[in-house]
């Protein structure tokens, strides 16, 4: 159903210097920068700081009106002169605005020349630049962008190692925690970008740390051009925008890219191909988690097995949720993002070939204006996506099992798991207690034992 407008109505997305701010968050003693307004990095903070619950500063060039006629090359070498001498940090990360693509600064170029006019003798901060403007894709583009531009600027080649890189996607710092767990029991040497599963999930300090511990080295990406492989989560993302695809490129990693690990065949196909990687078998551990993940797919199968639920959100979470879902029985008739990469359909229909015959139906750069409609015709039992829901969710009396991000009205978004076999464990616990809470609810007699 298309709804008659001529713009955007509450977007599925956000603004691609988001993605790319998280993402540089994820390099140990960096700082992102915006070249752009202020009203940019204080939207991006107040994003970030809702959903992680942790402080994070993000420097700004502070366009004014002048800087919009004039450019933006003076601000921007005044702010990283400044940011430099305040902050101390080994990298700044720069990403780039709407204003500053629209006048069409030449980043590259202002930076060359920051590096003549104020060399000193003393080492400058490695500064590396992502094009991120925000009317051209979302969050997920500028992270991607962001992590490809990391890449290209620290990696160097190298004799091969036995070193496997790790590209997780925007997940969420629990999920990274797992990562290098499995990782770690594997005995395998990884490079983890970005690594913000401390940055952005940390613990309370004595005093404040302008640049929080934590976060992927320097020294540890410049390895990635040694690596026997890289591991790439993401359906939809093209080794043309990819770091992964850049590695292959100039340095010769192979690049192996799959599906989000979300369910127990994808689990499995990451487990498998680790093993494969490092001539290793799993650690029993995980043979365990897989073997509770299958009892509990059998206790709850009754609960879930013909329910319907549309899912919104990042293309790569929406597919790698799809893949999740019709495992356990449960028909996404509605897959929406607002992104727009031409892939999502044909991603999940290699999922799903008889998608059509089920009713399943794909939409990329939709808005909640245009979800809704599909929901007030396809009557979901349940929606699955990020708080940005929660109007439509209340609105329709339909319950929202929130995932991804943002998460702003509730508590611990950043520690919810959704990878391997544990994150489906607590995915799966989280559906079947909501469809029994709704059970209970629309009960005129209050079950206690459902």
């Amino acid at each position: 159903m298309k709804h008659a407008k001529t713009a955007t109505q509450n977007a599925c997305k956000l603004c691609n210097p988001l993605g790319a701010c998280l993402a540089f968050r994820g390099i140990e003693n960096c700082v992102p920068f915006l070249h752009g307004s202020q009203g940019c990095a204080t939207y991006i903070r107040r994003y970030l700081i809702s959903h992680y619950k942790e402080p994070i500063d993000i420097a700004s060039s502070n366009f004014h009106e002048e800087t919009a006629v004039f450019g933006g090359s003076h601000n921007l070498k005044i702010g990283l002169k400044n940011v430099s001498k305040q902050y101390n940090p080994e990298v700044i990360g720069i990403a780039t605005t709407c204003l500053s693509e629209t006048i069409g600064d030449d980043v590259p170029m202002i930076i060359r020349e920051y590096k003549q006019e104020f060399k000193n003798g003393s080492p400058m901060p490695i500064m590396i630049h992502a094009s991120t403007p925000s009317y051209m894709g979302s969050h997920i583009d500028g992270f991607h962008a962001a992590v490809r531009a990391t890449v290209k600027t620290l990696a160097e080649k190298g004799a091969r190692e036995k070193l496997i890189n790790i590209f997780p996607n925007m997940v969420s710092p629990a999920d990274i925690r797992y990562l290098k767990e499995i990782l770690e029991d594997f005995k395998v040497p990884y490079m983890l970008l970005p690594d913000y599963s401390q940055t952005m999930d940390g613990g309370p300090w004595g005093e404040y740390h302008r640049i929080p511990p934590g976060g992927t080295p320097a020294s540890a990406i410049a390895m990635a051009g040694s690596a026997i492989a890289s591991i790439e989560f993401g359906s939809t993302l093209e080794a043309s925008k990819s770091a992964a695809g850049y590695l292959e490129e100039a340095f010769g990693v192979s690049r192996y890219h799959m599906t989000l690990p979300i369910g127990i065949k994808k689990s499995d196909k990451f487990f498998t191909l680790l093993e494969t990687l490092t001539q290793q078998e799993r650690p029993e551990k995980y043979d365990d988690e897989r073997r509770r993940l299958i009892d509990a797919y059998a206790d709850g199968h009754k609960y879930v097995f013909e329910q319907k639920v549309i899912i919104y959100g990042e293309e790569d979470l929406v597919v790698g949720m799809t893949a999740f879902l019709s495992e356990i029985g449960i028909t996404p008739v509605l897959c929406a993002s607002g992104g727009k990469s031409g892939m999502l359909r044909k991603s999940i229909k290699e999922l799903i070939p008889n998608m059509e015959e089920l009713g399943i139906k794909v939409r990329e750069g939709v808005d909640f204006v245009d979800i809704e409609d599909e929901a007030k015709l396809l009557k979901p039992d349940f929606l699955i996506g990020n708080s940005k829901g929660y109007t439509m969710s209340r609105k329709n009396n339909i319950p929202l099992i929130r995932l991804g991000f943002p998460i702003h009205d509730r508590f611990g978004g950043q520690r919810m798991h959704h990878l391997g076999y544990r994150g489906t464990q607590e995915l799966f616990d989280r559906i079947v207690n909501t469809v029994i809470e709704q059970r209970q609810n629309a009960s005129s007699i209050g079950y206690t034992y459902m």
